[in-house]
């Protein structure tokens, strides 16, 4: 357990997940959609929770993506998400969505409650049918006490994932502890704009669904958008939030005095579970931060750090701990933002290597000590104005290709 400094102390768990906040079980089974790993799962609040969700930008949106909106449009409410793993249900045309609704209903039957409330998302190969079969039989056994586990359903969710991602916090509002849970899975087919990256945060804060989208989508734009693993953005991208209100506070919205602190926990939770996602990248070794300061624009800034992160060219010489400044300052040129080179300074960890248009006489081999270690950080100062952003990524190896030469087989 950590703390972090605040206008209020925020805990920070890392150990803790979904099922921290009041009101909410998750388990997970095998119901041989893979082999031998978990490969459904789920997350339940006792009561009807106020939803919200941001969703791939990918044209070819997966089925359960249409359905889970189409839902949550009815009452802006969820109580229950269902999840597969290794079979994405996109491009499966109308038996796909018929098969989506299938899970749905099936689920929403399981717990006694409407169709609508049960949001349905999945991950996995792109263009295979589901085998119904298999996901029909699992539905109706994954509600066994055997199953209710949170462990369950962080391995149920994971693809090519090394690791689980899970974080949790609690915060003050009115007087009452407010916890904020999240899970998620992601490795492969990552870029910001949403990628295959599922999220999935619990809460029981009693909040205005329109406030709670709001933060949501603001928070996702400053920590998930700021991603990237290899610059594909999947078919199947959701974070989905949900707020039970079962901490009894009064009803949280933009305009209450502890807004801000709601806020900045659900972005310390949206933030962990990012850079938990871009560190385990497909056959990543480091996580890569860049962070742009001096900037005319957020948006300006952002752009910025998503072209460095985005490079391969910066995710190879990472990998390889090359202080090429070179392939830096190529990506900052061609990402689109007016920028002075004569102004720009560059620096890789403690070290400056570029500044005023012009490399700096710089140690290379303190900098190449930093590029050994697990968590690299490049400094970008655009020196033209008042705003920032940090981006997250990961090194670019051998192993990313071997593992996606042969992902379907």
């Amino acid at each position: 357990m950590a703390q972090v400094t605040t206008s209020q102390e925020i805990v920070i768990f890392e150990e803790e997940s979904v099922t921290l906040p009041q009101g909410f079980k998750a388990g997970g089974l095998h119901c041989g959609l893979k082999k031998k790993r978990l490969d459904l799962g789920y997350i339940v609040s006792e009561v009807p929770a106020a939803a919200a969700g941001v969703y791939t930008t990918n044209i070819f949106q997966a089925a359960p993506l249409v359905v889970t909106q189409e839902s949550m449009a009815k009452e802006h409410k969820v109580q229950a998400i269902l999840v597969n793993s290794a079979n994405a249900n996109a491009c499966t045309g109308e038996q796909g969505l018929k098969d989506a609704y299938e899970m749905q209903k099936g689920f929403a039957s399981e717990l006694g409650i409407a169709d609508h409330l049960v949001a349905v998302t999945s991950t996995g190969v792109i263009g295979e049918l589901l085998p119904m079969g298999k996901v029909t039989s699992g539905i109706k056994q994954i509600l066994n006490i055997e199953h209710e586990d949170v462990n369950n359903f962080l391995q149920a969710i994971l693809t090519t994932d090394l690791a689980v991602k899970k974080i949790a916090v609690q915060l003050k509002i009115d007087g009452k502890t407010i916890s904020i849970g999240g899970a998620a899975k992601g490795s492969g087919m990552i870029h910001p704009n949403m990628a295959t990256m599922l999220g999935f945060v619990t809460t029981d804060a009693n909040i205005a669904h329109e406030d709670l989208s709001l933060a949501l989508k603001e928070v996702t734009n400053q920590t998930f958008n700021m991603i990237t693993v290899d610059g594909d953005t999947s078919t199947n991208d959701m974070v989905v939030v949900m707020a039970n209100g079962l901490a009894g506070n009064e009803l949280l919205t933009s305009e209450h005095p502890d807004w801000g602190v709601f806020k900045q926990g659900l972005k310390i939770v949206c933030e962990a579970l990012a850079k938990k996602i871009a560190r385990d990248g497909e056959g990543a070794t480091k996580l890569i931060e860049v962070k742009v300061t001096g900037a005319f624009s957020e948006n300006g800034a952002r752009a910025v750090g998503k072209a460095v992160i985005s490079s391969n060219l910066v995710k190879t010489a990472i990998y390889g701990t090359d202080a090429n400044w070179g392939r830096i300052v190529t990506a900052i040129g061609y990402s689109g933002v007016p920028v002075d080179p004569n102004n720009i300074k560059v620096s890789i960890g403690d070290s400056t290597v570029f500044e005023n248009g012009l490399p700096t006489h710089f140690c290379e081999e303190t900098v190449k000590q930093h590029l050994q270690q697990e968590n690299v950080q490049i400094l970008v100062e655009l020196n033209q104005g008042q705003d920032s952003a940090t981006a997250w990524g990961c090194d670019l190896t051998y192993d990313y290709v071997k593992i996606n030469a042969s992902y379907r087989t």
